[in-house]
């Protein structure tokens, strides 16, 4: 059976347990000594041999308030762009035929994320031009540095689902003191809640191939990305293995993997107040969020 680690509210409590491939969220007694995913993550080498014999079928129902983001402070969210050759011609490139390294920005880790099911405020729409971009997101459960792409999957602990919301209004600055500065990633990526993350964390070891997923985004129940992590440029195993190469990865980080094609922009569509965002990825869960103007 397909499951993730969740965290949850319920009477104004949080609490830590299992969110099973029917909707039910269960607790069973062995996670008690991990109060939440951070916790867990960072005994992943205890935690991971007792997360494989968990008996998920038979452990107690939560009847539970609201999900929270599965990892509420990561330590670090690295993103990769235009990972996906279809979205990299969409956005007016073509694949480097030799040379190409992983492309690497960062979000804003504590303020950035956002629960499965919780709004995303937006503000000033008209200027900031919010875009959607459904992702595969990978967990690290183990330090390294320089890790071999060979030994990359030992350091990964978990999957989940995203939505790397980009306000494009904000990426490309008219003023400049010089070219290198055209292009502000801090304020394009890092809005307050723009990266919903969800449902709960599937361990790796529950998701035979990472590149072999289908990723799906909805806006109002009109399909914008149908795509699989097949068409990715860089695999989840070498995009950890060059983000090492730049800093050290630590239990907790997440490595977003890039978005397929299929984004507002190309096509001068954006989000506004009342749009229903639906992400999902086969086997890791679904998002959805509603937008909501501030």
């Amino acid at each position: 059976m397909t499951w993730s680690l969740a965290s949850y509210t319920v009477g104004g409590s949080e609490g830590f347990g299992v969110l099973r491939e029917d909707g039910t969220l269960v607790e069973p007694a062995e996670l008690n000594r991990w109060p939440t995913a951070m916790d867990l993550l960072e005994d992943w080498s205890a935690a991971q041999p007792l997360l494989r014999d968990l008996d998920i079928a038979n452990a107690p129902a939560v009847d539970y308030d609201a999900l929270l983001p599965p990892l509420r402070w990561p330590r670090k969210v690295i993103c990769a762009g235009v990972n996906y050759r279809k979205h990299m011609r969409e956005m007016g490139g073509e694949i480097p035929e030799s040379g190409w390294r992983p492309f690497f920005f960062l979000k804003a880790p504590t303020t950035s994320v956002i629960g499965p099911r919780d709004p995303i405020v937006i503000s000033d729409p008209a200027r900031a031009r919010y875009d959607w971009e459904a992702e595969l997101a990978v967990v690290i459960g183990v330090k390294g540095k320089n890790i071999d792409t060979e030994r990359a999957w030992f350091h990964a602990a978990a999957y989940c689902v995203c939505n790397d919301i980009t306000a494009r209004g904000y990426h490309r600055r008219d003023v400049t003191p010089a070219e290198a500065f055209r292009y502000d990633w801090f304020a394009a990526k890092s809005a307050e809640g723009s990266l919903p993350l969800g449902p709960g964390l599937t361990p790796a070891f529950l998701v035979p191939d990472p590149q072999d997923l289908r990723l799906r985004l909805w806006v109002n129940g009109e399909l914008q990305q149908d795509e699989s992590t097949a068409d990715m440029v860089c695999s989840v195993a070498e995009l950890i293995a060059a983000a090492s190469e730049v800093v050290t990865l630590e239990p907790g980080d997440v490595i977003a993997t890039g978005t397929p094609s299929g984004v507002g922009a190309g096509r001068g569509l954006y989000l506004r107040g009342g749009d229903v965002v639906r992400v999902t990825i086969d086997g890791l869960g679904t998002l959805e969020n509603t937008v909501k103007e501030n």
